[in-house]
């Protein structure tokens, strides 16, 4: 997998998602924060939707997608999601977390050169989204 190291605009990236999240946590319905950033710079910012039905929950990422398309960005760079602890567990902070599967063809599906932010042996890391969904199904 080709690792990129995070830069400067990264590390606002997730300040921004941890932002969302520090703000809109509550426990049983929102716990994971995204950030998007577009091509024009831009960062639109979105929490999970969590639902009493697991399989209809709407992930951070793609409603963080979401809401920069309904604003009119269409070229995107780098996405991330965080998860905020919950009271139960002892961590005080927030973390980055990996896209799911679904999420990832999501992201793929809007750009094949938008690079996300994980994590990667025990270090944050960006890759591009295609290192993260080989053989990628596609319209053609």
């Amino acid at each position: 997998m080709k690792i990129k190291q995070l830069d400067t605009k990264d590390y606002e990236l997730i300040k921004e998602a941890e932002k969302v999240i520090e703000k809109n946590y509550e426990f049983g319905r929102h716990h994971i924060g995204a950030a998007i950033s577009t091509a024009t710079g831009t960062v639109h910012t979105a929490v999970h939707l969590e639902a009493n039905v697991g399989r209809i929950a709407v992930c951070g990422e793609a409603v963080a997608i979401g809401k920069a398309v309904s604003e009119g960005d269409r070229e995107f760079h780098t996405i991330v999601a965080v998860a905020h602890p919950h009271p139960h567990e002892d961590i005080e902070k927030c973390w980055v977390v990996a896209p799911c599967g679904m999420c990832r063809e999501l992201i793929s599906d809007y750009g094949e050169n938008i690079d996300v932010i994980i994590p990667y042996k025990g270090k944050v890391v960006k890759v591009n989204i295609v290192e993260l969904i080989p053989e990628k199904y596609t319209k053609a």
